[in-house]
């Protein structure tokens, strides 16, 4: 599971059958830096498939791999990238800190 913040839409002229109608993201992975703000901590775009409405500058989970069609099984689907989730708030422990604080990353 990655997290990600979507950055665009992607519109297909054509598509496999299984598919047909989804809607499909723009997203970039975050690494823990990438959640503080560092642009380094950013990944490369990928294409990810979303049933759930993400906008712009949405923070979602992403399941990748064979886990993102798992989703819809016993239905198959060519699937790389899949949404799991929006998230409203993710907490970072810090590190300098002792294990009691988490740094709380606003959305």
């Amino acid at each position: 599971m990655k997290i990600g913040e979507v950055i665009g839409r992607i519109s297909l002229s054509r598509c496999h059958p299984d598919v047909q109608g989804a809607i499909w993201k723009l997203v970039v992975p975050l690494s823990r830096t990438g959640l503080k703000g560092d642009v380094q901590g950013r990944g490369e775009p990928m294409v990810v498939y979303d049933e759930f409405g993400s906008g712009p500058g949405s923070l979602i989970a992403i399941s990748d791999g064979a886990e993102a069609s798992a989703a819809f099984y016993p239905d198959v689907k060519p699937l790389d990238a899949y949404c799991a989730a929006l998230l409203d708030e993710i907490r970072i422990p810090d590190l300098k800190k002792q294990r009691t604080g988490m740094a709380s990353v606003p959305m």
